[in-house]
């Protein structure tokens, strides 16, 4: 059987690239860490690394046990992660790290660990590897090909040229939070005492660009889509889905909504989308028509409880990639709405969740705290910006 290792054990990748690997192809494997805690890898191992899936459409739930992963590790568990990498049967290492992961070069950061286990890999001349993100970032291949080239030495670099590949991708699967309801759901259901289902709705789409050298299991048997040119399928995404839930999240939190759901059924709101996806269509190579409604169809599940508060974590870092090239190529009310709300959002919430926070906070005290939040996102407060804001905190 060959092997998966995975970095960043999570509901969204156990509901995306292990179930991708459990309906693909029976004869491969995952070996996942933790981001950094270790609970998830103590919850898991403690039920034979066995977890369900709760798929949630409108109709109803349906309950599947995934059995893919053999083996959960902590993050710090780099010994175990440096072994794996040093056997030529594993063949990939994904990563779902967060976009603000690869920025990270502490010496416990994902970065270090892979680079670390790629000169193990080298010194037991144990051949070729993939190493592919599956984190929402714009070029994700090439950023965390340069994340790890960054912290290896020239040797390793030099080895990396001809062994290590750096496939991109675009993801999509909604996956909301995991409930103390969900577990009670699982056990009454399925009689399993599941301490970490992971539920999600029934759509997922993984397009990948890039090489495998090393081999990699039968996506394609799932509906993975492997294409030569891969970012007008990342800014579609990238652009309409999640820059239309970051504008949610934040205008969606600020008219008192609680969910996507709630948030899509506000005529205000959707309003907003729409321009939004007006405004990035025009962006786009394809017709989007479709897509945007299918994401209209995923948004209105009323038994998907994706909450606004979670999407709304991090948000400098997302808005750069979602609201503000929407913005370079419209210059419309749309995006301008979305980067306004975030700005609204920040000055009137006591305690922002973002790695950026202290420049968020930084920026909330200055003189001009609608440019000093530009700043942030790397754009300038222009009229247009201003006035919007000015709109949202008078209503």
């Amino acid at each position: 059987m060959s092997t998966l290792v995975h970095l960043g054990l999570g509901a969204f990748h156990r509901a995306h690239q292990v179930w991708y690997t459990h309906v693909a192809d029976p004869d491969w494997n995952y070996v996942s860490f933790t981001g950094r805690s270790a609970r998830m890898s103590d919850l898991l191992t403690a039920q034979g690394n066995k977890y369900t899936l709760v798929t949630r459409s409108k109709d109803g739930d349906s309950f599947e046990l995934i059995d893919t992963i053999t083996e959960t590790h902590p993050a710090s568990n780099v010994e175990r992660l440096t072994e794996l990498m040093a056997s030529p049967d594993v063949k990939v290492v994904t990563l779902t790290i967060t976009e603000a992961g690869y920025d990270d070069t502490s010496d416990n950061s994902a970065p270090r660990r892979l680079a670390t286990g790629l000169a193990a890999r080298q010194r037991a001349s144990a051949g070729p590897i993939a190493i592919m993100s599956c984190d929402n970032v714009s070029g994700n291949g090439a950023k965390c090909k340069a994340a790890v080239y960054a912290v290896a030495d020239a040797d390793l670099r030099a080895w990396m040229d001809d062994n290590v590949t750096f496939p991109t991708t675009s993801i999509d699967r909604i996956t909301p939070a995991t409930t103390d309801e969900l577990i009670e759901l699982v056990e009454k259901e399925t009689g399993f005492a599941d301490k970490a289902p992971v539920v999600t709705e029934p759509f997922a789409s993984w397009v990948i660009e890039g090489e495998f050298p090393a081999g990699r299991p039968a996506w394609e048997n799932a509906g993975v889509e492997f294409v030569n040119d891969i970012e007008p399928f990342e800014h579609r995404k990238l652009w309409l889905l999640n820059g239309s839930h970051s504008l949610m999240a934040y205008y969606g939190q600020l008219k008192g909504h609680e969910t996507v759901a709630d948030a899509i059924a506000d005529p205000a709101v959707r309003e907003k989308v729409e321009n939004l996806w007006n405004e990035a269509a025009q962006g786009l190579p394809m017709d989007v028509t479709d897509y945007r409604a299918s994401l209209i169809e995923r948004f209105e599940n009323p038994n998907i409880r994706h909450n606004l508060a979670q999407i709304a974590i991090d948000g400098a870092t997302k808005q750069m990639n979602r609201a503000v090239p929407i913005y370079g190529i419209a210059h419309g009310p749309g995006a301008a709405w979305s980067i306004a709300a975030w700005i609204v959002y920040c000055l009137s919430t006591d305690e922002i969740k973002d790695t950026r926070a202290e420049e968020i906070a930084a920026a909330k005290q200055d003189s001009d705290p609608v440019q000093a939040l530009c700043g942030v996102l790397g754009i300038d407060a222009d009229d247009q910006i201003r006035a919007t804001v000015k709109e949202i905190r008078s209503a």
